[in-house]
């Protein structure tokens, strides 16, 4: 049953500055490499990491900045050596975007998604001999757009069963199937929830949260989420 609340609206949250990454590593997708996720795949030159955005509108761009580092080999001996940000597929590892190192083995890899969803990354980079390799998993790219959202409490039963409570995690949303994973995010705070109701009935709002996902995303009663869906 859908009881809609009656806290007055607030302003949407402005797009923060990078968080944590969402999700996990599943073993299919490790074992396609050939060393653990943050380590090399070579003596000679490791991937350290400086800065990373990985949740980002669709539209706009995603970022991963750092630089390459050896123990045998000078700064200027890494540059020139191309950096690439790649996504898995299920035809293996595709590149997105690339960067060559400066001369101290800089780099800053940019890709702006055209599109929402969530997808598993990586940096990889490799010279012409194939002597000096490296990996590094980095998580999740996550792209979203912008939804409309309100909240809900109270009690009764839900449209995609059970009963709701303040601790159940879901949203309501009116054409999305039952069970349908969405990942949300606001200010800076990101929760994967299912669709387990029916709802909102308000025009410009497709996605009532429910009491529990509110107090998770910190979010007020009415405004702009970020969403996957």
């Amino acid at each position: 049953m859908y009881v809609p609340a009656t806290t007055q609206p607030t302003a949407a949250a402005a797009p923060l500055a990078p968080a944590e990454i969402a999700g996990g590593t599943s073993p299919t997708a490790a074992s396609l490499f050939a060393s653990p996720p943050g380590t090399t795949a070579s003596a000679h030159i490791s991937l350290r990491v400086r800065g990373l955005d990985l949740n980002v509108l669709a539209g706009h761009t995603a970022g991963v900045a750092g630089s390459l580092r050896s123990r045998s080999e000078s700064a200027g001996e890494l540059a020139g050596l191309v950096v690439r940000l790649q996504a898995l597929t299920p035809r293996g590892w595709r590149t997105l975007a690339s960067d060559a190192t400066g001369r101290r083995g800089r780099f800053r890899v940019r890709y702006t998604p055209s599109r929402i969803g969530s997808r598993l990354v990586r940096l990889a980079v490799a010279d012409a001999t194939g002597e000096r390799t490296a990996r590094r998993l980095l998580g999740r790219l996550e792209v979203y757009r912008l939804a409309g959202a309100s909240w809900y409490g109270g009690g009764g039963t839900l449209a995609c069963g059970g009963e709701l409570t303040s601790s159940t995690l879901g949203v309501a949303n009116k054409t999305l199937p039952c069970g349908t994973e969405v990942t949300l995010r606001y200010d800076g705070r990101t929760v994967t929830v299912p669709v387990i109701d029916r709802g909102p009935y308000v025009a410009g709002r497709e996605f009532d949260l429910t009491e529990a996902t509110k107090r998770a995303l910190g979010f007020g009663s009415t405004g702009d989420v970020w969403s996957t869906r």
